[in-house]
């Protein structure tokens, strides 16, 4: 299999433990978190900001002016007038296509279907499931959600950020708005 797989989810649909399963069939690497420290340790920026940054988007002026004093190392010419946010965004684009130059893989979310959407080796899934399966599953995955009510809130409110961080990011991108070389 000389395949990259790209997995979409909703929030509680077992999109991670889908695409390890996947992984483990085919005998290939599967990333999701582990993008996440990959993208801090090539680009210079620290994990924390990275995880804080992970899927939500934000046009807030002075969060992102506050975020860029903890970036470290990532400041080409070309990022100095660019949003934390952007910033981010940029290092896991440039990482996902990294994993995917070192061969087949399974990466779970972070746009990378579009990151990876110049390629003719990538396969992209989105996996969804019925909401009361979405809220079992949220209930049994974190003790702080204990009633189906919190959970199909926790749920929407991942879900739309989900779903904005992508069309912000997809939309930002299709506009040539981002001046990193890589990405366009």
């Amino acid at each position: 299999m000389n395949t990259i797989i790209t997995i979409g989810r909703q929030f509680g649909s077992a999109g991670h433990e889908i695409g390890q399963l996947v992984a483990d069939h085919y005998g290939i690497k599967c990333y999701d978190k582990e993008l996440l420290a990959r993208s801090a340790k090539e680009s210079g920026f620290c994990e924390e900001m990275i995880r804080q940054q992970d899927e939500r988007p934000t046009n807030s002026f002075l969060y992102n002016l506050v975020m860029d004093t903890y970036s470290f190392g990532y400041n080409a010419s070309s990022y100095v007038d660019m949003p934390m946010s952007q910033k981010v965004f940029l290092a896991q684009f440039d990482t996902i296509r990294k994993i995917a130059d070192e061969g087949p893989c399974v990466i779970v979310g972070r746009c990378s279907d579009y990151a990876l959407s110049e390629r003719k080796d990538v396969l992209n899934l989105f996996i969804h499931a019925s909401e009361q399966f979405k809220i079992n599953y949220i209930m049994k995955r974190f003790s702080d959600i204990d009633t189906p009510d919190k959970a199909r809130d926790f749920m929407n409110k991942k879900d739309k950020q989900r779903q904005s961080y992508y069309n912000y990011y997809i939309r930002y991108r299709r506009l040539g708005k981002t001046h990193h070389t890589a990405c366009g």
